[in-house]
């Protein structure tokens, strides 16, 4: 009996050495630029690995995501199809799909909601998501409160992919290149809807840009122009352009405090999705997020509704086309005057030092 035992013990021993051990995805630990912040917004249940940000590129850029099987252009859909990386994951005005600058539903043709917004550094927001913000990381009793819940709604939403889960999910099961990748991603081969929203929530974190030509200056590594350096000015000054309380306040190189102001954009509000839908706050009428303004020369078109189809046009407003009412932000100090009425060369050099904020290796070199 003791034989017997020591056998299959034995045994037990030879087959657990021939057993290959699950190998564990490789974490990855986003670079912080150079005066970044450090709160990161990563949630502990989805940490970032080598092979899940992989697996999240392709899910991006896959045009099945939608749920569709076939290969008709115009049933295809990808989260890259509105969210371009070469205009800093936003629309831009030359999408082949939609040339006009406005996203619409797969097969509804219905605009989106609001314009399209950059992804960059989205791993640094901790104060929600949308123009709106009515993903509100602070509500858990919005039941979306996280990058993960955003990849659900855009693959459902009818002004988007207009798919469904489950043909979200068998269309990524169809394709014979996934299983190995979610292996290595998740442990198994497994494909599920929770995991997909994973590896792309993952991906979107990873987008970090920071390496402009603004960067470099403040790492000591290239100087401005004195035009560039004039537009500097101009944009951390009151009596100047009056840029920096609402795109960095606090001097972060985010260049937006990623909070929601009335900027003076209309006097009557229709938009039934503005904060005040949000907030229920009077005060908050015509009130929208301040977008980042990284990359924003090649991020168009601009503002919640895509109104401005470029730089110049946005520029134009804030110098001479404010819109006066009782819920603009007091921040906006040039509002009684219309704007702030600099001349043509003020505007220009404004333009250049926003121009330094492009990152050229973050829109073509980066993930």
């Amino acid at each position: 009996m003791k034989r017997i035992w020591l056998f299959l013990l034995g045994l037990v021993m030879l087959v657990s050495s021939c057993v290959k051990p699950v190998e564990k995805p490789t974490p990855l630990d986003i670079s912080i630029p150079y005066g970044f912040p450090t709160r990161l917004n990563i949630p502990d249940d989805n940490p970032l690995t080598v092979e899940g940000v992989a697996l999240g590129k392709m899910l991006f850029e896959d045009p099945h995501l939608c749920g569709y099987l076939g290969s008709d252009p115009d049933s295809l859909m990808a989260c890259a199809t509105c969210h371009v990386k070469a205009h800093n994951y936003d629309i831009g005005m030359d999408n082949p799909r939609f040339p006009d600058g406005v996203a619409r539903g797969r097969s509804t043709g219905k605009p989106t909601v609001h314009n399209v917004m950059p992804l960059a550094n989205l791993v640094f927001n901790n104060e929600g998501y949308f123009w709106n913000g009515s993903i509100c990381l602070s509500n858990p009793e919005t039941g979306r409160q996280r990058i993960e819940d955003i990849v659900l709604m855009a693959i459902t939403a009818d002004d988007e992919m207009c798919g469904t889960e489950e043909s979200a999910v068998a269309a990524i099961r169809a394709d014979s290149r996934y299983p190995e990748l979610f292996k290595r991603a998740f442990g198994t081969e497994e494909i599920t809807m929770e995991r997909i929203q994973k590896a792309i929530a993952q991906y979107v974190r990873s987008l970090v840009s920071g390496s402009s030509k603004f960067d470099r200056y403040l790492r000591g590594l290239e100087q401005l122009t004195p035009q560039e350096l004039h537009g500097y000015v101009l944009f951390t000054t009151e009596e100047g352009a009056d840029c920096f309380h609402c795109h960095g306040s606090d001097g972060s190189p985010l260049f937006t405090t990623n909070l929601f102001y009335n900027n003076g954009l209309d006097n009557v509000f229709t938009d039934t999705h503005d904060r005040y839908s949000v907030t229920g706050d009077e005060m908050d009428r015509g009130a929208y997020r301040a977008p980042s303004l990284r990359n924003v020369a090649v991020s168009a078109p601009y503002m919640h509704d895509g109104r401005f189809k470029t730089l110049d046009q946005v520029l134009q407003f804030y110098n001479m086309e404010l819109q006066p009412s009782p819920y603009v932000s007091p921040l906006m100090h040039h509002i009684q005057d219309g704007g702030t009425m600099l001349s043509p060369s003020d505007i220009a050099d404004l333009k250049a030092f926003l121009e330094t904020l492009t990152d050229e290796e973050f829109l073509s070199n980066g993930n």
